[in-house]
């Protein structure tokens, strides 16, 4: 236990990721200053992300448990299980994960890289798993798997979030708004609880028509002290068909802003932040003058083949 402990606590001692400027013209000519948080710098490349912030705490409440065993959610091209895989890996544990829908082969690389360290992949029908939380659906996990530690979809419990309130906090320069992807809302409450007062969050949902996502934030706020009344938002415009759907409109967007800046975007989350945000940039949204960041979440997959 001390010796996997001691490598998690190492591990998550570097929590802070650099910051870029960005020189889009877009931005420049409306005078407005676009910055990068790049959180695909933290960790070893693998374990990263916001991801990185989701699992420090719930690995270290899982060490504390005595737990050999993660199991988890997501999706075909969820970073979380990739990000889950890669701890497995980094500091021996155990991973499990149930994938929603069914097997389809050849595998994409985000489910071929967590198969090929040793995650265990499970397909759970779609109506299942939409009662994932039921606690009906967890015994009858257990009942197959044994004992394991829970992590929920995303990372998103209140362990989760409290590792994303340390987005900013390391983050030297003054911002006025602060820009994210949002799946679940655990990384935009965190990032909210962690604002200054002349500061506001700026989420852009990449599921379509999920407008509960304003309630879960507000929630896990709740539970975090933070009043649920401060300066902080979810855009649902850009979604762009709904998760992981890739139309001809987001795949240009992405292609533009990397003409500008060498950062990889994908479909699934960075490419439509970056694509609302240009967007509303261009709409006269923000204020001249405005001070805009965008944390970059993703988490980088090794020889990444969706685009």
């Amino acid at each position: 236990m001390s010796s996997r402990l001691n490598l998690v606590q190492s591990y998550f001692e570097y929590d802070s990721a650099p910051v870029e400027k960005i020189a889009h013209p877009v931005f420049m000519s409306r005078g407005l200053e676009l910055f990068v948080q790049r959180e695909d710098k933290l960790g070893n490349g693998l374990l990263s992300g916001n991801k990185f912030r989701k699992l420090k705490y719930n690995l270290l409440a899982a060490i504390e448990q005595e737990e050999d065993v993660l199991l988890s959610f997501g999706g075909a091209y969820s970073n979380h299980i990739f990000a889950l895989a890669a701890a497995g890996l980094h500091f021996g544990f155990k991973t499990i994960g149930i994938i929603r829908g069914e097997e389809r082969l050849p595998l994409n690389p985000v489910l071929a890289f967590a198969k090929n360290v040793g995650m265990e992949l499970h397909y759970m029908d779609r109506e299942t798993y939409r009662n994932k939380t039921d606690p009906v659906v967890e015994k009858m996990l257990r009942e197959r798997f044994g004992d394991f530690y829970l992590i929920p979809e995303g990372g998103t419990n209140a362990l989760g979030v409290r590792g994303t309130v340390e987005t900013l906090s390391r983050t030297d320069l003054d911002f006025d708004v602060v820009c994210c992807p949002v799946g679940t809302g655990g990384t935009l409450a965190g990032i909210t609880a962690g604002l200054k007062s002349h500061q506001r969050a700026l989420g852009i949902s990449v599921l379509k028509g999920c407008f509960s996502l304003h309630r879960d934030v507000r929630d896990r706020l709740d539970a975090l002290g933070v009043d649920a009344a401060c300066d902080w938002e979810i855009n649902h415009e850009y979604h762009c068909g709904g998760y992981g759907k890739r139309p001809g409109r987001l795949l240009e967007g992405m292609s533009a802003f990397e003409a500008h800046h060498p950062i990889r975007l994908e479909h699934v989350y960075t490419g439509k932040l970056f694509l609302a945000v240009c967007d509303m940039a261009k709409r006269g949204c923000f204020a001249e003058g405005t001070k805009i960041l965008l944390v970059y979440t993703w988490v980088p997959i090794p020889d990444e083949a969706d685009r």
